[in-house]
């Protein structure tokens, strides 16, 4: 087992970071994994608007990425994740998630098979320790390359229009979660067709000392199609408008949880689909057929919300006179623009939450320094709020 991580101190700037600069009227950005990030850079809501009826771009680059390659990398991914990952050849990504011991969720991400033999793993948060004590007794090199791939994620309805018009021949027949490798001036550039929207969309990666000329070529083909540069804020908006989940949102990490029951399994966030018990062990495995045995314990669910008041932190009950304790909680909610709905994702203790049933939010709001108590009606739903047919269309329609 080899491994290798960057050392640095201070906040990090992306390569895109002069151009996003330079677009930045509002003045409000965090701290995403020691990266300067934007939540916004000049209004939110136009900027949510340009990833349904435009191109959206956003930048990936604090992602955290690593490289796994050699001989058992493979197997060393198939004993970490609880998907099959065999399934995934070369040239195709995966939506995974992995586990501790007890089958709780340790996080999230995708996993992009690159090349026979050769992955790489992005997630929102850092995994390295656990990523190299996961390898022991593997012949795999692990190496966290977040600050050696450049990545932006191109987003919305015109998003293959904009990237046709760079000349990438051939991204007309990428399907989802696949990928394609590209000349761009003299150094490869990745196209994924992966995003965080639920929308028609592609992710960009490219070493960063073509960070400037990928943005500058992007911009200038989108000129015609209303492409923006888009914020934090914005892109968590589509987040939930797709049903997505997001880590301490939908759930806690298990490795940094202290109180018991704070911690999610892959069953209880309606990831079923991703635990193949049909492959070899896994980590969490036992646990895991045990919970489908005996029954999980909570239950994600998304809540079509009555009114037009984000259900922010808001508890949830079975019944409008909240008799009998609250059930749940809610754990990311907002109004949708484009479905014209008030929506949010929850957690609740089974049995409750079943598709179709109802249950009540408990939602506080202030107006003009005075706080407003409703009980709003919300019905669970087993769809995502927005998923647009564009979003799977082989070829992409043109716009």
């Amino acid at each position: 087992m080899n491994a290798r991580a960057p050392v640095h101190q201070g906040r990090l700037k992306s390569p895109f970071y002069p151009r996003l600069e330079q677009l930045d009227f509002v003045n409000e950005w965090h701290e995403w994994k020691g990266y300067s990030s934007a939540d916004s850079l000049y209004c939110e809501e136009m900027e949510y608007f340009a990833i349904r009826n435009s191109t959206a771009v956003f930048d990936l680059t604090p992602m955290t990425k690593y490289l796994i390659k050699g001989p058992d990398a493979l197997d060393y991914l198939n004993r970490l994740v609880t998907r099959d990952m065999a399934k995934i050849r070369p040239g195709r990504v995966a939506y995974a998630v992995w586990c501790d011991d007890q089958g709780h969720v340790i996080d999230d991400g995708t996993i992009f098979h690159l090349r026979e033999g050769e992955y790489r793993l992005c997630s929102q948060e850092r995994h390295f320790a656990h990523l190299l004590a996961s390898a022991i007794g593997f012949d795999v090199t692990i190496t966290h390359e977040t600050e050696d791939v450049a990545a932006l994620a191109v987003q919305g309805p015109t998003s293959f229009s904009v990237l046709d018009s760079m000349g990438l021949d051939g991204l007309d027949q990428l399907k989802p979660f696949g990928l394609m490798h590209f000349d761009f001036q003299g150094v490869e550039l990745m196209v994924s067709r992966t995003g965080f929207t639920a929308d028609l969309g592609y992710e960009l990666w490219i070493d960063p000392r073509k960070a400037i000329e990928l943005w500058d070529a992007l911009f200038d083909a989108g000129k015609l199609h209303g492409i923006r540069a888009i914020g934090t804020h914005a892109l968590e908006q589509a987040r939930i408008e797709a049903g997505f989940l997001a880590a301490y949102m939908e759930f806690l990490p298990a490795d940094e949880t202290i109180r018991t029951g704070r911690s999610r399994s892959p069953l209880e966030l309606g990831l079923d689909w991703l635990v193949d018990f049909k492959k070899p062990n896994f980590n969490g495995r036992r646990a895991l057929a045990e919970e489908k045995r005996s029954g999980s314990t909570w239950r994600l669910v998304k809540l079509d919300i009555e009114g037009n008041k984000p259900a922010h932190n808001s508890y949830i009950y079975s019944n409008a006179k909240a008799k009998g304790g609250e059930i749940g909680f809610i754990t990311s909610a907002t109004w949708s623009p484009v479905c014209k709905q008030n929506i949010a994702l929850g957690t609740v203790r089974v049995p409750h939450g079943q598709p179709d049933s109802n249950v009540w939010v408990e939602i506080y709001y202030q107006r003009e320094m005075h706080w407003n108590r409703m009980m709003a009606k919300a019905t669970v739903v087993d769809k995502p709020f927005w998923w647009p047919a564009r979003r799977g269309a082989t070829p992409p329609g043109p716009y």
